[in-house]
């Protein structure tokens, strides 16, 4: 390429740039909510509890026990903690890696998080108290109810190491787990390049406890995430966070298994899924997604679509680089995939970059990224 044309490529993408941040930047301080798209979103109203965890953030997901204790949460030290509502502070209950020299303490987590690991799903099961852990680093693993350090069940399907461990949750019928890997390429530590290159090298996983076989399920996926089986384990769902939307995978009966589907489009980035007792589901968004003002452009569909893209990583860059503080956002969804409530923390002033929400005995137990805290949200 010439110095001419090198000079319009770089002048056209720099005005692009320039236009998609003054544009995004206006529309969040503008509509940077749900506002009245919302069904139900919370004015301070609803009662919030606290959990403070020391030297540590990032409670990234939540189990209870048989018992109902809990909950049970990994945090950036690659500790698994428990939560003693009596004695209202956090007990260690977990590690997923025998090697935790210079682990905790106030320090950086994220670099020394593939040596210490970074449990980021935890589901339960019900018949027999293990704990299930997807340790970003260090695979599947499960540890029983006494704690303890947990044992590495898989690590690696069809000869592909996990690189990204995620989300879980368990048959408890038949003890299958079910897990997704993120990424095969970049690591917990690198997830912006996993949105920023548009990586669709994700993985959803099942675990057979009785064979110790490891099946990928699906592959292809962007940044598969959360994983959430259904009330009568008749299909699973699992979230794309790049693409701000849920699947729905059938497992029975025999003649829709396998079938692939949309569940929903959500207004923003989400992460894990729980099921409530009703065979609803929750979906933390740890983000509102861009508006969508490259529909108006009169432009054909190619260049459009160029632009999206570009709109897409920039907005990526936007939320990396900017101190942009977004709210927290929990969303219901019936079991047909409909919303059908929205709790939105406006400005993010409690819990914001959500990670879960576990909805138990009344309560929304709120997990963060990087809030060094849980927040309990009566409902």
């Amino acid at each position: 390429m010439n110095s001419k044309k090198l000079s319009a490529t770089l002048c056209v993408f720099s005005t692009l740039t320039v236009l998609t941040i003054v544009v995004l930047s206006s529309s969040f301080l503008s509509h940077g909510t749900l506002g009245d798209k919302s069904k139900d979103y919370n004015h301070g109203t609803h009662q919030f509890q606290v959990m403070p965890i020391v030297n540590a953030e990032g409670p990234e997901s939540f189990a209870f026990d048989v018992n109902g204790e809990g909950p049970y949460t990994g945090v950036s030290d690659g500790r698994i903690i428990k939560w003693n509502q009596h004695q209202r502070r956090w007990s260690n209950f977990s590690v997923t890696t025998p090697d935790r020299i210079g682990c905790e303490g106030p320090h950086n987590h994220t670099e020394t998080e593939d040596v210490c690991g970074r449990p980021l799903g935890l589901c339960s099961n019900k018949k027999t108290g293990d704990v299930y852990i997807a340790d970003a680093y260090m695979g599947l693993l499960v540890v029983g109810p006494n704690g303890g350090l947990a044992t590495k069940l898989t690590s690696e399907a069809e000869g592909v190491p996990f690189k990204f461990t995620n989300g879980v949750d368990i048959d408890d019928t038949t003890g299958d787990v079910y897990f997704t890997d993120s990424s095969s390429l970049y690591s917990r530590r690198n997830y912006d390049l996993v949105l920023l290159t548009g990586d669709k090298t994700g993985r959803l996983l099942k675990y057979n406890i009785h064979t110790k076989e490891t099946t990928v399920i699906l592959k292809n996926l962007y940044f598969p995430n959360g994983v959430a089986l259904s009330k009568n384990k008749d299909f699973l769902i699992f979230a794309e966070t790049s693409t701000c939307r849920v699947f729905r995978l059938w497992l029975q009966p025999s003649q829709k298994a396998g079938k692939l589907e949309v569940f929903t489009e959500l207004p923003g980035y989400p992460d894990n899924i729980k099921m409530n007792d009703n065979g609803e589901f929750w979906v933390a968004l740890g983000s509102l997604k861009e508006p969508e003002f490259w529909a108006w452009l009169p432009l054909n569909s190619r260049i459009r679509n160029s632009v999206r893209m570009l709109t897409f990583k920039v907005t990526q860059l936007f939320f990396l680089l900017s101190e942009y503080e977004g709210s927290g956002v929990a969303v219901k969804l019936s079991e047909n995939g409909e919303i059908i409530q929205i709790f939105e923390d406006i400005p993010g002033k409690v819990w914001k970059d959500a990670s879960e929400v576990n909805e138990r005995d009344g309560y929304l137990w709120i997990g963060s990224v990087v809030m060094p805290y849980a927040v309990g949200m009566k409902i």
